[in-house]
């Protein structure tokens, strides 16, 4: 219990510390929302008018309260370009980058650690996975994205070059599958490489030798005592992935047109739409620590030694 309350009560003061550097960061951008949303033809008091009406008059202090305090209760505030409710802006768009990230997502784990087990068992697949990961993990997604179109979309016609997500499920999996893929195929090889040395090192381990000697079947052995005791690595990793495929669906929206957030937190930023950008940036910071937060718990249920640790410290 000390180390859940530890990892919990760390990730609020992160998230409090990450929404204090976000709305200062807006309060610094270039330009006037009250002069852009008043127009080029406004007088000097027409512009103080409608900064007052936005409540940008007041001190920063008391505006990043009231938009903290939004934001905890579910009220994101209002866009100033749209003149909407940001929540009913987002609402239609979070489906489509959640689909597109849970199926990256699940792309990376299963592909990843299925490369990493082959190659943990095969040596010569080691070799072959070690040069072709080494490509892979620094393979930009923009030019991934563009490779996938081009072959898979036009030259061969398997998939759509734009995704459609609002024609049942069958239909947005498949019109979602190279996007998918784009996101995915450098963490693939990120997560392969590290399941790979994880397992490899289990393998070298006095207890997986005793199993040997006892006369379990090699694949009794690696389920047992090589995947579970080298899970916790992998973990970790397949964490993070999830916080960078949510800031990598920005590039891949844009390439096959999906009406995500990602795409409308980049049209937001170029529309200096301050309440859009602070609430998605947010979203994303609330999620990639809620989720380093599971994987840390996910962690300790999987690795007794680690429990131990929590309560030595």
């Amino acid at each position: 219990m000390r180390s859940v309350l530890k990892n919990v009560i760390g990730a609020l003061v992160t998230i409090l510390v990450a929404s204090a550097v976000i709305f200062a960061a807006m309060q610094l951008v270039p330009g006037d929302p009250a002069a852009e949303i008043a127009g080029t033809d406004a007088t000097a008091t027409e512009v103080e008018q409608v900064r007052h009406n936005l409540g940008l008059d007041r001190p920063a202090w008391i505006r990043y309260f009231d938009w903290l305090g939004g934001f905890v209760t579910g009220d994101f505030g209002q866009s100033l370009q749209h003149r909407q409710s940001v929540l009913t802006l987002l609402k239609p768009r979070l489906g489509a980058t959640l689909m597109l990230d849970l199926y990256a997502t699940l792309l990376v784990a299963v592909v990843g650690i299925g490369l990493g087990v082959l190659a943990a068992r095969n040596r010569r697949m080691s070799s072959t996975l070690t040069v072709a990961s080494s490509v892979f993990v620094g393979l930009p997604t923009f030019v991934a994205a563009i490779f996938l179109i081009q072959v898979f979309a036009i030259s061969l016609g398997w998939f759509p070059a734009l995704a459609d997500t609002g024609n049942g499920l069958a239909s947005t999996i498949h019109s979602l599958t190279l996007p998918a893929i784009a996101l995915s195929l450098s963490w693939i090889a990120l997560v392969a490489q590290i399941s790979r040395a994880s397992f490899r090192e289990q393998l070298g381990r006095e207890h997986v030798e005793t199993a040997v000697g006892r006369g379990l079947t090699e694949n009794a052995i690696f389920r047992r005592h090589v995947m579970r005791n080298g899970a916790a690595p992998i973990v970790s990793v397949i964490s993070l992935t999830m916080g960078g495929l949510i800031a990598g669906s920005v590039v891949v929206e844009r390439a096959f047109s999906i009406d995500g957030i990602g795409a409308f937190l980049v049209q937001s930023i170029l529309r200096h739409d301050a309440e859009v950008v602070m609430a998605i940036t947010m979203l994303i910071v609330v999620v990639f620590i809620a989720v380093t937060v599971i994987a840390d718990l996910i962690q300790l249920a999987i690795d007794p030694r680690l429990r131990t640790r929590g309560v030595d410290r």
